[in-house]
């Protein structure tokens, strides 16, 4: 009987360990400004995080991304506007931590590279549909009486055979 009680308990115990992260829930911030924490997620939203790079700074879960943020939020709680934040983040990491890079002379092919791609294919399609038009368009020569009576004779030879 007491093995028995043990081993309920040992059972019960474990079945709460393996729930408890159930009832676990997201961390509150630590913010105390909603206006602010609101404003470091929506800079945060902006900036990629550069070990994911598919992924927000907000979004990602990367030891980089949470030190970009914690970065963001010291810099809103010194007073520095957003022009500022991201002035800062681009000198530190260039341009590709922004998920919209401004038009400028290195960013250039980023912007112009889909629309110049697009143009390619579209100028590729039209000569290879213009050759290809160009050949089922030629007139063809008609058969003349013997050739006909060959490729029939030929037909009737294919037909009997396959009876």
């Amino acid at each position: 009987m007491k093995r028995a009680i043990n081993s309920f308990f040992c059972v019960a115990i474990f079945c709460f360990l393996n729930a408890a992260p159930v009832w676990a829930n997201e961390a509150i911030p630590t913010e105390t400004d909603p206006v602010a924490q609101k404003r470091a997620m929506e800079l945060a939203a902006k900036l990629r995080c550069l070990v994911c790079q598919n992924q927000s700074i907000a979004e990602s879960d990367a030891e980089l991304a949470v030190d970009l943020r914690q970065q963001v939020r010291e810099q809103i709680a010194e007073g520095k506007s957003d022009k500022e934040i991201i002035k800062f983040m681009t000198d530190r990491y260039g341009d590709f931590v922004l998920y919209q890079p401004p038009v400028k002379g290195t960013t250039i092919f980023l912007w112009a590279g889909p629309l110049i791609l697009l143009l390619l294919g579209l100028v590729g399609m039209f000569f290879l549909l213009r050759k290809h038009a160009g050949k089922a368009g030629e007139a063809t020569v008609p058969l003349t009486d013997a050739e006909r009576a060959r490729a029939a004779a030929l037909l009737r030879e294919r037909s009997d055979s396959e009876v």
